[in-house]
This record gives structure tokens, C-alpha cells and sequence, in this order.
């Protein structure tokens, strides 16, 4: 990080502090740890690892990420007391001269009457005493007026005039509670950089929220009036409606350098899906199918349209390739909406040849499958093309019933038992196994792993309801690793159950078919034959 490139925009992460304040959010050392070491591997120039005096836990991890960083700042929060500020320097001095003490103090009205009970010079006084013995203790100080975008321009410069002389290297903005509007945001920044005395003597940062859904507008308002510190975090999550999200104000100055001439940033680009995924996999908080940048739907297209455009040139509907954010490949959703285009490019990617004679058969059997359920997976397709076209029936595994339970173990600390007992059929004949397992999901797993003849093992997992009350149905999305016949395949699937267990076993067997359409290993029979 050059400090003298005036192009170049520092990206502050909150993720660890105020991320971790989303409710449900919480992590614990090992995990704060894990997603530290991925920030610094992204590019990240500040950590702010968490508010030390809050909590034992919350300093002693400040303090391991500060030992265990090797390249980032890595930064503390304190309110403007000695006692803070001291916890704060503590925690973060390991990190050597990459330490940062970041001290706030509220200024405006309402925050002044009802919070603080403090008159404009006592807050002034306060800001500067802080930041002056905060200085002595640690060379890297940050001071924050918080809600500065509802404090008066006029005071909001005195205090940050008296804390830039008390020696604070940057000043930081926060539109705290989000009622900011990109404008008004970016007068505020200019207002400041005319009417502050040696206001070039630190870098003016901004912290925005997502009240209004305007964190990321805000910042980039901010960043083109001069601001050249961003503070975010990965997928935008943290109090009430969240903060700026990391990947979209990086992306935006990216892709719109018209807007954003020069200006730089450290983050690789190439780090953000798998990041946004880590954070979303730790905090468990989910991440919603059209976010922008990271979402599972950011490079996804159905409309048949969209679908022609891109197989001709992505550029027609993608203003950032998916390889530029880590994203494995553009994804052409199959759905009712889809044209020829999109079902001929997803068969010649499953090396499965149809001639133009019967693509019109096909295409009629796929919209009027597409016409029942929301996406057609490899599997449906490849199943409509042995029916429509070639006039066999497959034969797939299906799910007749399943039990499971679960014991605790005899011995303190013993893992529980599961089983699970299942009958499968296919073809018209049942077959039924039981096995163990860590976990009733896992007994299933090797159950249907057992009849079905194959080995396999779940990589990824999520679970959302679909329905609320006591007999919600919930959604089991997984994605499974699994191998027959010695061929390996990555392949998805989905259940639905107000049983979890259940929903699970309809997802893992729909993944064990969908494997079986693509490797050849599900058994047919001709039609004409029954």
C-alpha cells in the first residue's frame, strides 16, 4: 500500500467487528482466524479485528490475529476513554508498526442530547484528548465522528480539524445509520476537504450503511469526491440492514473506470467468490440468489434471449467475466424461459448429440417439462432426449420410505449413533438396507451409497425453509461428489420435506440419479418393449 498514491483507495474490512455484530453473526477465534489469513490473502490493506474492551474473547482475538498477520493493518476499536483505548493498543500491538488504534466518538445533535449529554466543546475536547493519548501509545490512529452525515457540517469540520492537529492519520466519515444520500454524502466529503485545515495530513475514509439500500452508492459518491478509504465488508453484513459490501464497491470501481479514472485498489479480484463464500459458510447468514457480484444468480441466465446473446459474445449481458470474482463459469439456468440456443450448448457441454432433425421433438418435451418445475437440470435433459427422441425410458433410483434415529452416546463426551433405514426402487423392484453413520444425514448417505453401488460423499450443503409455521417444508440444496464405475462426477441436487432428514435423502438420491444420466449408469429399457 503506497500512502502517497493519491489514486489509490485503502479497503478497510469490518467483517471481524461489525460484521460479526449481525445477529446470529458470532464466530469464534479459530474461525475469525480463518477468514483474517483469506482477508490478507484478498489484498485486504486494514483488518479491523473486533472492539477489544467488549469482551476477553474479543481481545484475545484481536490480539492472535495481530500475531498470526503478515501483511495487513490490523486495527482495534475503542470509544474515546482511556480505558478503551488502552485495550485497544494491547490487543493490536503485536502487529508490530501495521497497528491500529481506530477511536470514535458521537457528534451529532441527537447523539449529543440523548446519548452523551455533552455539549458541543466538551465533545470537541473529548475527540482531541482521545486521538493526543491514543498517539502516544500506538503511531496509527484513526478517529470516527460517529453519524457524521446527521451531525452539522460546520462542527463535524471543528472536530475534525481538532483531531487531525491531535495527530490522527485518518478521519473517517461513517454515515452510521444509513440516511445518507449519495449527493448530499459526496458534499459532506467536499465540504471537508475545503474547510479543514490540512486536511491532506490524512486520508478521509467512509463507513456506510444499508438502511436505505445505499451503502455502496454512498461510498462511490464519497470516493469520487475524494474520499480514498472504503470501509466494507464481505457480502455487506453487519448491524440492521448491513454495510457497504467489499465486493460490489470494489467491482464498481473496477468495471466503471470511467467513473472511477485511476483509481486502485489491492484486492484480487479473483478471491471474492470464494471469500463471500467462507464468511457466508462461518456466520452461517445466507447469501441471497441475486446478490450482486457473488450471488448464485450474479452470472446466471435464463430468458432465452439473454441465453443467444451470451453464447455469442457474454459481453451482451455480463459486464464482468465470472472468472474475474472467482466465480467457476457463467451459468445457463434451464428453465421455461430458454431457447434452443442454451438446451443445444448445455448437451454439447454433456457431450450428448441430438440431429436438427429432432431438435424440434426435444425442444417440445423441454418446455412442457419446463412448464412444471422452475430449472431443468442435466439430468432431465439428458432423460427427455433418451424419451422424446430415442424412445427409451430410463430408470431411475426412487425413494419408497425412510426411518432414522439418533442415540447419545454411553461415555461423557461420546459422539451420538445414527441409523437409517431405507427402500429404494427402481424398475419396479424394491430394495432395502440399513446403515450407520456421525449424523442421520450421514447414515443416509452411506445407505443409499450401498444400494445404489457407488461411493459418494456430500461437499457442500444448505437447508432454507420454503414455508413458515411448524410444518414448514424445507429445501435441501447439496452438492455431492461421487464415483462409479471409476468416474468421478460433481453433481447437485434438491429435496423437498417438512422433514429435514427426508429432504435430505430426496436431494442426495436425486444427485446419485442425475450422476447416473451423465456417466451412463442407470439402466433402460426401449419403450416399445416396456
Amino acid at each position: 500500500m503506497n500512502p502517497n498514491d493519491p489514486n489509490r483507495v485503502i479497503i478497510f474490512d469490518t467483517t471481524l467487528r461489525d460484521g460479526e455484530q449481525s445477529p446470529g453473526a458470532s464466530m469464534n477465534l479459530a474461525e475469525k482466524l480463518e477468514i483474517a489469513r483469506t482477508l490478507e490473502l484478498l489484498g485486504v490493506d486494514v483488518i479491523e479485528a473486533g472492539f477489544p474492551v467488549a469482551s476477553v474473547d474479543d481481545f484475545n482475538a484481536v490480539q492472535a490475529i495481530a500475531k498470526a498477520s503478515t501483511r495487513a493493518r490490523i486495527c482495534g476499536l475503542a470509544r474515546s476513554l482511556k480505558g478503551d483505548i488502552d485495550r485497544a493498543a494491547e490487543a493490536v500491538k503485536p502487529a508490530g508498526d501495521r497497528a491500529r488504534v481506530h477511536v470514535f466518538l458521537a457528534t451529532s445533535a441527537i447523539h449529543r442530547t440523548f446519548k452523551l449529554n455533552k455539549a458541543k466543546d466538551e465533545i470537541v475536547k473529548q475527540a482531541r484528548e482521545a486521538v493526543a493519548y491514543a498517539k502516544t501509545l500506538i503511531d496509527d490512529i484513526e478517529f470516527s465522528p460517529e453519524d457524521a452525515s446527521r451531525t452539522e457540517p460546520e462542527f463535524l469540520a471543528e472536530v475534525v480539524q481538532a483531531v487531525i492537529d491531535a495527530g490522527a492519520k485518518t478521519v473517517n466519515i461513517p454515515d452510521t445509520v444509513g440516511y445518507g444520500y449519495p449527493s448530499d454524502y459526496a458534499d459532506l466529503i467536499t465540504y471537508l476537504r475545503t474547510h479543514v485545515k490540512g486536511i491532506d495530513r490524512a486520508v478521509i475514509s467512509v463507513h456506510c450503511h444499508n438502511d436505505l439500500g445505499l451503502a455502496v452508492a454512498n461510498s462511490l459518491a464519497a470516493v469520487r469526491a475524494g474520499a480514498r478509504q472504503v470501509e466494507c465488508t464481505i457480502n455487506g453484513i453487519g448491524e440492521r440492514a448491513g454495510n457497504c459490501a467489499l465486493e460490489e464497491v470494489v467491482m464498481a470501481m473496477r468495471v466503471r473506470k470511467d467513473q472511477f479514472p485511476g483509481i486502485t485498489t489491492g484486492i484480487d479480484g479473483q478471491r471474492l467468490y470464494g471469500a463471500s463464500r467462507l464468511v457466508q459458510s462461518i456466520t452461517g447468514l445466507p447469501l441471497q440468489r441475486n446478490k450482486a457480484v457473488v450471488g448464485d444468480n450474479a452470472f446466471a441466465h435464463e430468458s432465452g434471449i439473454h441465453q443467444h446473446g451470451v453464447l455469442k459474445n457474454p459481453e451482451c449481458y455480463e459486464i464482468m467475466t465470472p472468472a474475474s470474482v472467482g466465480v467457476p463459469m457463467t451459468n445457463l439456468v434451464l428453465g421455461k424461459h430458454s431457447g434452443k440456443a442454451a438446451v443445444e450448448k448445455r448437451l454439447q457441454a454433456m457431450g450428448v448429440s441430438v440431429t436438427d432433425a429432432d431438435m424440434p421433438k426435444l425442444m417440445e418435451a423441454f418446455k412442457a417439462l419446463a412448464d412444471r418445475k422452475k430449472e431443468v437440470y442435466d439430468g432431465d435433459l439428458i432423460a427427455l432426449v433418451e424419451e422424446a427422441v430415442r424412445g427409451k425410458t430410463l430408470a431411475v433410483w426412487s425413494l419408497d420410505w425412510i426411518h432414522s434415529s439418533a442415540a447419545a452416546g454411553a461415555g461423557a463426551g461420546a459422539a451420538a449413533l445414527a441409523t437409517a433405514t431405507v427402500r429404494l426402487s427402481k424398475a419396479g423392484e424394491a430394495v432395502i438396507d440399513a446403515a450407520t453413520g456421525d449424523g442421520p444425514v450421514d447414515a443416509v448417505v452411506k445407505v443409499i451409497n450401498r444400494i445404489c453401488g457407488i461411493e459418494g460423499t456430500i461437499e457442500d450443503y444448505r437447508l432454507r425453509a420454503v414455508t413458515k409455521g411448524g410444518d414448514a417444508q424445507g429445501e435441501v440444496s447439496l452438492r455431492a461428489k461421487l464415483t462409479a464405475n471409476g468416474q468421478e462426477v460433481s453433481v447437485g441436487g434438491k429435496g423437498l420435506s417438512t422433514d429435514i432428514v427426508h429432504a435430505s435423502a430426496i436431494a442426495y438420491l436425486d444427485a446419485v440419479n442425475r450422476m447416473g444420466f451423465q456417466v451412463g449408469r442407470l439402466d433402460y429399457r426401449t419403450a416399445a418393449n416396456g
